[in-house]
């Protein structure tokens, strides 16, 4: 399934020098849209740096050997960059040596990938962040009221692409990619010695979406000292399997200052680490996955539409929130998301009388529309 929002946001940078950098978890389709984008283009020459012999080529590349390995070609696609001894002095190379040459790069885990290439192409390229595919493209492929018809089932098992074109095999290849492509980057970092603890902190990590999350309460479930939860959950925000929002604090001194709440990129992955596929509509965490939806939903919207913006939740200390808070332009919107669209919700007035210029809306399966398009 083409991701035409991806495409379209990385087509407006073609008209420049820089490199584009594509970054994003394992199986979310890098690969397949670079081929869509280049599929017909002789100028373009496709290199995946999984392979022995494309990392050969770079092993010890000069500029000379570069431009004639890449001929007259003027794209280049530098699929698995990451897997590619020093990487980003070679892209350097290229960049500045080979100026009608365009580069795309594209990586599965930034763990590898921002560090051997952020410093040598500093000013030198873009960066992308490719997500599972969204409630956006989905409209997009077969409109509105069929996507909103499929909720549901999106909250159950996610947005990965071979989870959408295969229905019927979604608890399968749930499977597949948790035990198998998932953990791959990261179980490759030498500092993970206890693999079986990273699950264990991803499970109870799972059960705790749209609660505040405390690393004390997760070190004492996992067995992991502070520190190393702590190190861990950066490492799975590096290999983009979760992330964290924080909470917004201003102008009330009851306001928590230092709270986290984290969530996955995909609520099909979330849900196949506690093996729990039941129907959206039976489910006790309904709550938690409407709200993990919708926060990663809007993230990839964002993403998509290089909306550049600030986000939190809102909570005091007498347990008064707000799900979802956002600011651009100088100007911060309040949501608060509601699984039943007939529950009535007001934003607490503390919040009101503190912010009153904030905008206020409740996002419901009936108006999710507004938040996501």
């Amino acid at each position: 399934m083409i991701k035409r929002k991806a495409i379209n946001a990385i087509m407006k940078k073609f008209g420049d020098k820089k490199a584009i950098v594509i970054k994003g978890a394992r199986q979310v389709g890098k690969t397949t849209l670079l081929k869509t984008m280049f599929e017909s283009d002789d100028s373009a020459l496709f290199l995946n740096g999984d392979e022995p012999d494309v990392q050969n080529i770079f092993e010890n590349a000069t500029s000379t050997l570069l431009k004639q390995i890449l001929g007259n070609k003027k794209n280049i696609i530098i699929d698995e960059a990451q897997r590619i001894k020093n990487i980003g002095l070679k892209l350097k190379l290229i960049t500045d040596s080979i100026p009608d040459v365009k580069l795309f790069v594209s990586g599965s885990s930034s763990l590898d990938l921002s560090n051997k290439i952020n410093e040598p192409l500093t000013g030198r390229k873009w960066e992308y962040m490719m997500h599972p595919l969204s409630f956006g493209e989905m409209v997009e492929h077969h409109g509105l009221l069929d996507e909103k018809r499929l909720i549901e089932h999106r909250l159950v098992f996610g947005y990965y692409p071979e989870i959408v074109t295969n229905a019927g095999s979604e608890k399968e290849i749930l499977k597949q990619l948790s035990d198998s492509y998932l953990y791959k980057d990261i179980f490759m970092w030498e500092q993970v010695k206890k693999p079986e603890k990273l699950v264990k902190l991803l499970q109870a990590l799972a059960y705790q979406i749209g609660s505040q999350v405390s690393y004390t309460e997760l070190s004492r479930l996992c067995g992991l000292d502070i520190k190393t939860v702590e190190r861990y959950i950066l490492l799975l925000e590096q290999c983009f399997v979760i992330f964290r929002l924080s909470s917004f604090s201003r102008n009330l001194r009851n306001e928590l200052k230092f709270s986290k709440k984290i969530y996955f990129y995909d609520n099909g992955i979330r849900n196949s680490l506690i093996a729990d596929f039941s129907l959206a509509r039976t489910r006790r965490d309904i709550g938690g996955l409407w709200e993990n939806f919708l926060v990663s939903e809007r993230k990839k919207k964002n993403d998509y539409d290089e909306k550049w913006c600030n986000s939190w939740f809102w909570r005091t200390v007498e347990q008064k929130e707000i799900d979802y808070l956002e600011e651009a332009d100088g100007k911060i919107s309040a949501f608060e998301f509601k699984w039943n669209e007939n529950a009535k919700y007001k934003i607490p007035k503390q919040f009101r009388d503190a912010y009153p210029d904030v905008l206020q809306k409740t996002i419901s399966p009936n108006n999710v529309e507004d938040f996501l398009l």
